[in-house]
């Protein structure tokens, strides 16, 4: 993970400033930081994001690829999870970005496995022998803090954004199938994000804790938990990070807060991106390069 190197004495003050609720930047502790998202932004994809959390800058892709559906799940399609973490920090370079980029792809795994977050039987073609297969990637831009929030925005918006090309089986007289794709290109399937989680870290500094860390209040904090909440403020899965501990009561006044701060997020994102929908091909598309 990237991180700074502050003195004792900035450690004292963004410490002291968290136990008063007021942060570097002017933020309250349940506060984040102003984020930009934005849909459609790779040509090649069946769904794309990009989001910009404060420094944090994420790019997702989705394409939708036919496979063979898993054994134990032989009605269901799946996702698979590729994690990149080339941004500019050397600590990032080599064995240390392959680490994270493999933890952060086994915390996707971890949140998405939880049942109906995506409806996985809408992505069987033919049970037992075809289904859709999403690759998710994932390539971290920047880091500033906080990048498994950041991520999961961008993966609930890619998903949003994912159109899968309507298929038809036709079978021969002698029982043969084929898979016949539609030549329309509006005639495809719609994901519902109802239910993707989206993650909500919760960082320990000094008695209280914050969301939404930036890279100096990461280096203030031993132990942070990370929730994934629904819209509905359901929480679907935990994983504590860091070196240090966390006591009971800390851990319950996280999970409270987890779920507030996460059905909060879940709807301004779902505005933003009802929103950005509604204004069709009308929209000014910046791109990943803009």
């Amino acid at each position: 993970m990237a991180s700074v190197v502050l003195s004792e004495a900035e450690k004292l003050y963004i410490v002291h400033g968290v136990q008063e609720d007021l942060r570097v930047d002017g933020r309250g502790c349940e506060d984040y930081r102003c984020a930009e998202v934005e849909t459609d932004v790779v040509s090649n994809t069946s769904g794309s994001a990009r989001v910009k959390l404060g420094e944090t800058d994420i790019l997702v892709g989705i394409k939708a690829e036919m496979g063979t559906p898993k054994l134990e799940k032989p009605d269901e399609g799946y996702l698979e999870f590729f994690v990149d973490c080339s941004s500019n920090s050397p600590e990032l370079e080599g064995r240390g970005g392959e680490e994270l980029g493999t933890d952060i792809a086994n915390t996707l795994y971890r949140v998405f496995s939880c049942e109906n977050s995506v409806d996985l039987k809408s992505l069987c073609i033919n049970p037992k022998e075809h289904c859709w297969v999403l690759y998710v990637d994932v390539l971290l831009l920047e880091c500033g803090g906080n990048i498994f929030d950041a991520i999961s925005i961008a993966v609930k918006a890619a998903l949003f954004n994912t159109r899968i090309p309507k298929v038809r089986v036709l079978e021969d007289e002698e029982g043969t199938k084929e898979i016949e794709l539609s030549d329309d290109p509006y005639d495809c399937i719609r994901l519902s994000v109802d239910e993707v989680p989206c993650i909500v870290t919760l960082s320990k500094i000094g008695y209280r804790h914050v969301v939404d860390a930036t890279l100096q209040e990461e280096a203030c904090s031993l132990a942070s938990l990370l929730i994934s909440v629904t819209s509905k403020g359901a929480i679907t899965s935990m994983k504590k990070v860091g070196k240090g501990s966390l006591d009971p009561e800390s851990i319950f006044e996280m999970m409270e807060t987890g779920q507030r701060v996460g059905k909060s997020l879940h709807i301004a994102l779902q505005k933003i991106l009802d929103e950005e929908e509604s204004l069709g091909t009308s929209r000014s598309k910046v791109g990943f390069l803009g």
